[in-house]
């Protein structure tokens, strides 16, 4: 791991973390994951388990600290290590195809939408939720 790869996924987890904290709520009060998106950007350019397992750790624990969900900490930092290795799988098993744009919308979708089941599923076994997971999705 050199110097350059951890200095550009410490920058990418830092734009996340300011962009996850300063960010409005768009939706009914929800307010979207920047956190996640600076993962996903991170794996895309370092595709290695090594680089995935850091980022997949430091943005777990920043997304724990700043997060405006009430008992959101565990689930955070279950869900982003779960959700960066289930990208990484995806993304490497993707790699031949031609169209990198679209490749790369496409399996952020799929990830964001994983990374939610994720946690909402950790969060109702951990904390409860008021409802039950399928009235959440």
């Amino acid at each position: 791991m050199k110097t350059k790869e951890l200095v550009i996924m410490s920058l990418l987890a830092a734009m996340g973390a300011v962009l996850h904290t300063i960010f409005p709520p768009i939706f009914f009060g929800m307010k979207p994951d920047m956190m996640l998106v600076m993962m996903f950007l991170s794996i895309i350019l370092f595709p290695k388990v090594q680089h995935v397992v850091v980022i997949a750790l430091v943005t777990g624990v920043i997304s724990a600290l700043t997060t405006g969900f009430p008992g959101g900490q565990i689930p955070n930092m279950i869900d982003k290590p779960v959700t960066a290795f289930i990208f990484l799988a995806l993304f490497l098993s993707c790699l031949k195809i031609k169209n990198k744009v679209v490749l790369t919308a496409v399996l952020t979708a799929i990830g964001t939408i994983v990374s939610g089941v994720i946690f909402l599923s950790a969060a109702l076994l951990i904390t409860g939720l008021p409802a039950a997971l399928p009235a959440l999705l």
